[in-house]
């Protein structure tokens, strides 16, 4: 029966792991909530300024503490056309709103995992440091109930994550298409046009 339970557990910080965008970038992996309870406090580093957009190359930065999502700043390519400027857009919105998106829902995550943890020690008449002054933990068991009510109670929130984020994909996946298709008549054009101008008259 303890093996179970405790299959149950690994199961479900998995599942919580997995609810995050996979992203082309390389993200920081996120550790679970049972390690990141007996690490020590640290103060979260600041994010780096955002730089200005460049021609030539797209900007990626370090994890975000709060997002653990890479921040990503689109190129702007010279001559960009409009339907270049809405996929750039639209890319860059994304980026914004799954950052958003993340930030808030790892904050709950953290504060509601502290609330737990500190009500469970509470009841057994322990504090949440020991006489070392180091940080009191659950086992996998005791931490696998909270994994299941954060994930029962936020099930309707990360399936309208999940419906937008298609959505989006979808969207930006048909742009890019639109956007290669017409990259690829102009330089066919050009192309074409050079060698009429090339051609001598007879």
């Amino acid at each position: 029966m303890a093996s179970r339970r405790s299959a149950a557990g690994w199961l479900l910080q998995r599942t919580l792991r997995s609810l995050a965008p996979q992203h082309p970038a390389p993200v920081c992996s996120r550790q679970c909530s049972s390690k990141l309870a007996t690490q020590p406090e640290r103060k979260p580093k600041r994010s780096p300024v955002r730089p200005l957009p460049s021609s030539t190359h797209d900007w990626i930065g370090p994890p975000n503490p709060l997002s653990n999502m890479r921040p990503i700043v689109y190129r702007v390519p010279e001559n960009e056309t409009q339907l270049e400027k809405r996929l750039r857009h639209l890319r860059q919105e994304t980026e914004d709103w799954n950052h958003k998106f993340w930030s808030k829902q790892n904050l709950t995550f953290s504060k509601e995992k502290e609330t737990f943890i500190s009500s469970q020690l509470k009841a057994k008449g322990l504090t949440m440091r020991d006489e070392q002054g180091r940080r009191r933990s659950l086992d996998s068991e005791e931490m696998a109930v909270f994994y299941k009510n954060f994930l029962d109670t936020n099930r309707i929130r990360h399936a309208n994550y999940n419906k937008e984020w298609y959505r989006r994909n979808f969207t930006i996946t048909m742009l890019m298409a639109r956007v290669t298709l017409h990259n690829m008549w102009r330089a066919i054009t050009e192309r074409k046009g050079s060698k009429n101008n090339n051609t001598p008259n007879t």
